[in-house]
């Protein structure tokens, strides 16, 4: 959707750029560099910060029968506003597509297909769009609930959600979907250790970009469609000390970020 960069500038980047994986997709990198959708936390300060993007819209697109809880997406947007300055506030906007895709889905059909789908620009003059999708069908390791893939794009796979609710209903479908929901929103604002170091040992060693902390959404158990064995009592639907004040750091330049698309 952006404008073609130069060869050398793409064979540099490729070079560059990190792998991601798990319910952070890895990334196609010269398709990336030519359509400029970043890696996940790139709009970390487009968020953030208020002066130039001063509304938030997430744009929620579904399959017939693949709605998100009104919980969930309420909870999602309670949890923006928390830490993204959106003078004009934070919309909810829902459309309900077909995704024409069969079978499993990797990160690059999840980037086709979301980008094919968009209303508008992830950055069009004073407002930023984040888009969630929620397609039928399971990741290809459909061991992940969701996964963020870009600087704005997230997919939630509601049928892995639904295998992952517990016996009794404890967890219930709907209490995974409102914690995954708001789990892959944190990596779109480049929790943990997405776009930046933080000065907290938060990171789990052996599940990067997540927290080690089992009270924050960003715990890294939160992607696995075996969360509640992992996990006793309520599970965290809120970001924890650190994650806020890692992005408290990242908006008052404290914590150095990288991989911006856009900065103040």
């Amino acid at each position: 959707m952006s404008g073609k960069k130069s060869i050398g500038f793409v064979v540099l980047a490729v070079l560059l750029l990190p792998a991601l994986t798990g319910c952070i997709g890895a990334s196609n990198a010269v398709n990336d560099l030519l359509e400029n959708p970043g890696i996940p936390g790139g709009l970390t300060l487009a968020c953030l910060d208020g002066g130039t993007y001063t509304k938030l819209i997430v744009e929620v697109d579904y399959e017939a029968g693949y709605k998100p809880e009104t919980s969930s997406t309420n909870m999602l947007v309670e949890r923006l506003e928390q830490v993204c300055d959106k003078p004009n506030g934070v919309e909810l906007k829902f459309e309900e597509t077909s995704f024409n895709h069969e079978g499993s889905w990797s990160a690059q059909d999840v980037r086709d297909k979301a980008w094919d789908t968009k209303s508008q620009e992830p950055r069009d003059g004073s407002v930023l769009t984040w888009q969630f999708i929620f397609p039928s069908n399971t990741y290809s390791d459909d061991n992940v609930l969701g996964v963020a893939v870009d600087a704005s794009t997230v997919a939630i796979f509601g049928d892995s959600v639904d295998d992952a609710a517990g016996f009794f209903n404890r967890p219930s479908a709907e209490e995974v979907e409102n914690s995954v929901l708001v789990h892959e929103a944190g990596h779109l604002l480049g929790l943990v250790n997405l776009v930046y170091t933080s000065p907290a040992n938060h990171e789990d060693s052996e599940n990067k970009g997540h927290s080690n902390n089992e009270d924050s959404v960003m715990y890294w158990a939160i992607e696995s469609r075996s969360v509640g064995t992992f996990i006793s009592g309520d599970l965290p639907t809120e970001f924890d000390q650190d994650d806020l004040d890692d992005l408290t750091g990242l908006e008052n330049g404290s914590i150095p970020s990288t991989n911006q698309l856009w900065r103040p």
